[in-house]
């Protein structure tokens, strides 16, 4: 097939094509600062320099107290999965332990709920009822 006749079937398919005669027929100049007389756009239109966003919510991850789980087990836990150094670790592990819950971490909501649903499954292939829970930093 010769150049000729590549480049009449493309205009064929161009007149053919309604979308793309209007995308044929503008101004599509990269150099000039993009792209002029853009279908289905006003050229008054202003574009929003910075989008607002907010902060996402950050929640805490709870290690609830029981009566069966070693403290031991509770300090593994913290070290592992929270990534706490020793005294950390056992601090939180007496919290727990005195005041009935202790937090673990405070992170993004998948994150948080990725971490306790670990403890939770870890805990109970151990065969320990060590529970975690996510609540919402206030």
């Amino acid at each position: 097939m010769s150049t000729k006749s590549i480049l009449n079937s493309l205009l064929m398919c161009l007149n053919a094509n309604p979308i793309a005669k209007i995308y044929s027929q503008n101004d599509f100049s990269m150099s000039q600062g993009g792209a002029k007389n853009t279908p289905g756009l006003d050229s008054d239109l202003d574009v929003l320099d910075q989008v607002e966003t907010e902060e996402p919510s950050l929640y805490k991850v709870l290690l609830l107290n029981d009566d069966y789980t070693p403290m031991d087990f509770v300090v593994y836990v913290l070290k592992t999965f929270f990534k706490h150094d020793d005294l950390s670790a056992e601090k939180i592990m007496m919290d727990v332990h005195k005041h009935g819950s202790g937090v673990a971490g405070v992170y993004n909501f998948e994150v948080a709920e990725t971490k306790s649903m670990q403890v939770n499954q870890f805990a109970k292939s151990n065969k320990y009822p060590l529970k975690s829970i996510i609540e919402e930093d206030t």
